[in-house]
């Protein structure tokens, strides 16, 4: 096992909860809904009742769950409210867990490089078309 300082783990813990709006979903292998905490709300979660079906309120899960023994990485991830996210879901004895962390700086990091390699790309196509005039 890794042995990381208590201080950096400190640093990291505190990054993810305030800067990632770390929100967190605990669903029964039936489908029920059995704990939840976080920032839920960042991602238009809200409302919730112990023992619902979570494919009623969060959509992007249909399908996903319940998980075999693998777990699962959905990388920026846009949710049926616009917002983009690192969903991370992983089984456990108690359930499936959904962790969902705020990727809308990387989502938006990589339309920007994503933009300039393609205006990079257009500028090649018409700097050839020059020469070979």
């Amino acid at each position: 096992m890794l042995d990381v300082p208590t201080p950096v783990i400190a640093y990291l813990l505190t990054f993810i909860l305030e800067e990632l709006s770390l929100a967190y979903l605990l669903v029964n292998k039936d489908g029920c809904l059995s704990a939840w905490g976080g920032k839920l709300a960042a991602y238009g979660v809200s409302n919730l009742k112990v023992g619902e079906k979570i494919k009623e309120r969060v959509f992007f899960l249909e399908g996903m769950l319940p998980l075999d023994d693998f777990p699962l990485f959905l990388p920026r991830l846009k949710t049926e409210y616009g917002i983009c996210a690192d969903v991370h879901l992983f089984p456990s004895i108690e359930g499936d867990w959904i962790l969902m962390l705020d990727a809308t700086r990387d989502e938006r990091d990589y339309a920007f490089i994503q933009q300039n390699a393609n205006e990079f790309s257009l500028l090649q196509e018409k700097l050839a078309k020059l020469f070979q005039q």
